[in-house]
């Protein structure tokens, strides 16, 4: 596949902090949103997909719509969709590009993202007389891909439809794994460097998934960083997680550990493309964390964002 100029991420708006949206925070948006600059949705929370030959095929929530209009009164809402599946072999849900379509037009977010994975997945059942019949399971959870050269070729083709259909720069999000994948071909800085360089496509940078790779399969998360093409980063996610036997889980659960907020500073001074870092938190958890501890964690970011910003216009690039 050619390589493509890539999207114009440079001219991006810089928002600055934002917060992803959890029907559990309604009361912190409405009381404190002071603190951060945007708000991140996955939009495929806000309807009901009824399926193929449905009619109509999505049904909105209207108090949440409602309250979505509310904040976006207020500031940029941008999605962060996760149900395009892009990765899968036999299929990805373009079908939902219509109603991302639909979102984007009347959001006029400045850019959309989805994740470099998969969680629909084709099988083959034999049915009652033993005939095959073709089949789609649902994951349930984003899924890696192998890094090879044919899921490059695979995205590239699938990312170009996106960028078709949506009129705003995509990104995509780099993945957690727990285990090496068989019959990888490029390592993931190199994988993830080619994605952006042959599609246009932005790299939406999860710096906590970053982490829990270096955690649960070895490796430096600062060599990863050191050999990224840090020019494609327009978006980056922080969050916690918390260990569960041998592994350290990207479970959204609480405050952002500390090597990541390490990592945060050392790629907004390596590139004046990022144009908003967002916290991550679930909603089951918002009750552990508390109000307080989330304005804590959001005051940090926008000292981050400030430091970053006032050091681009001491050495006079423009913030």
């Amino acid at each position: 596949m050619a390589d493509r100029a890539p999207q114009q991420i440079t001219t991006i708006p810089k928002l600055g902090v934002g917060l992803n949206y959890q029907p559990q925070f309604q009361p912190f948006l409405d009381n404190h949103y002071h603190e951060f600059d945007f708000l991140e949705i996955v939009p495929d929370v806000f309807w009901i997909d009824r399926g193929i030959g449905a009619s109509p095929r999505y049904i909105e929530d209207a108090v949440q719509t409602v309250f979505l209009r509310r904040m976006l009164s207020r500031m940029p809402v941008i999605m962060h969709s996760i149900g395009l599946s892009i990765g899968s072999a036999h299929r990805f849900n373009r079908s939902q590009l219509v109603q991302l379509a639909k979102w984007q037009s009347w959001l006029g977010s400045p850019w959309h993202s989805d994740h470099i994975a998969f969680h629909l997945t084709g099988t083959t059942l034999a049915d009652a007389h033993g005939f095959e019949r073709g089949g789609e399971s649902n994951a349930g959870v984003t899924m890696p891909l192998r890094r090879t050269y044919e899921s490059l070729r695979l995205l590239g083709r699938r990312v170009q439809l996106v960028q078709r259909r949506i009129q705003a720069p995509f990104l995509l999000e780099n993945n957690v794994y727990f285990v090496e994948m068989p019959g990888d071909e490029l390592s993931e800085s190199r994988f993830l460097n080619t994605l952006c360089r042959q599609t246009g496509c932005g790299l939406l940078l999860d710096l906590h998934n970053v982490y829990c790779n270096s955690l649960n399969m070895g490796g430096s998360a600062w060599t990863l960083l050191e050999e990224l093409d840090l020019s494609n980063v327009v978006e980056i996610h922080l969050g916690g997680g918390h260990e569960d036997g041998p592994y350290y889980l990207d479970s959204h659960s609480g405050r952002t550990p500390e090597p990541v907020w390490a990592m945060l500073d050392y790629v907004l001074a390596h590139t004046d493309t990022v144009a908003g870092v967002v916290f991550e938190l679930f909603g089951s958890w918002y009750s552990t964390m508390g109000e307080n501890g989330l304005s804590e964690e959001l005051g940090r970011m926008k000292r981050a964002w400030k430091r970053a910003q006032s050091a681009r216009r001491a050495v006079g690039i423009p913030a």
